[in-house]
């Protein structure tokens, strides 16, 4: 039990250091594209004011843009700004992971795994890591979501394990509604 406790606590704790180097990374890799109100909302989260970010983050959230998305996932995930609401955070999350966000995918299945703002599910949870893992663009990323895939796996039984790799099979990415 204690060894599980400890691996538990391990994969929560790589969850919430991955939202935070997240966000860093998803900044360095799509540059320009965060330009502009995305940008200032960054530079805004960055110094604490965190009532401006959400402001500039949740219309662009509601719109569908997965990064604004995964933005306001984290500050519900934290309570940064508003109050901490984990099924809030999970529903952003899901919007972001849909889409292909792999740090979306990844703090989504860390939720499914321990039934944080939502149930506890571990084919969700293998699903949603292993999404990350082959979509992160980061090396150390994807090693660590293997890892984590692999701690979900330790508690799933076959029948799961086969459920979570047939909607692996079937999963597509959403276009955001507009």
């Amino acid at each position: 039990m204690l060894r599980l406790s400890r691996v538990f606590h391990q994969f929560v704790c790589w969850s919430v250091a991955c939202i935070q180097c997240g966000v860093i990374v998803a900044l360095m890799f799509i540059g320009g594209a965060v330009a502009g109100p995305l940008e200032d909302a960054w530079n805004a989260y960055k110094r604490g004011d965190f009532a401006t970010a959400l402001e500039i983050w949740r219309p662009r959230a509601t719109q569908g843009v997965a990064f604004a998305q995964l933005s306001v996932g984290i500050m519900y995930y934290s309570g940064q700004g508003v109050p901490q609401d984990y099924g809030e955070a999970a529903k952003w999350y899901r919007l972001a992971a849909e889409q292909g966000n792999a740090t979306a995918q990844s703090n989504l299945g860390s939720m499914y795994y321990s039934g944080q703002g939502v149930p506890q599910n571990y084919v969700q949870a293998y699903m949603w890591v292993d999404l990350a893992a082959s979509r992160s663009s980061a090396r150390e990323d994807r090693d660590e979501a293997v890892s984590n895939r692999n701690v979900v796996v330790s508690k799933m039984s076959r029948e799961q394990l086969v459920e979570a790799k047939k909607l692996l099979r079937e999963w597509k990415p959403k276009l955001p509604a507009r």
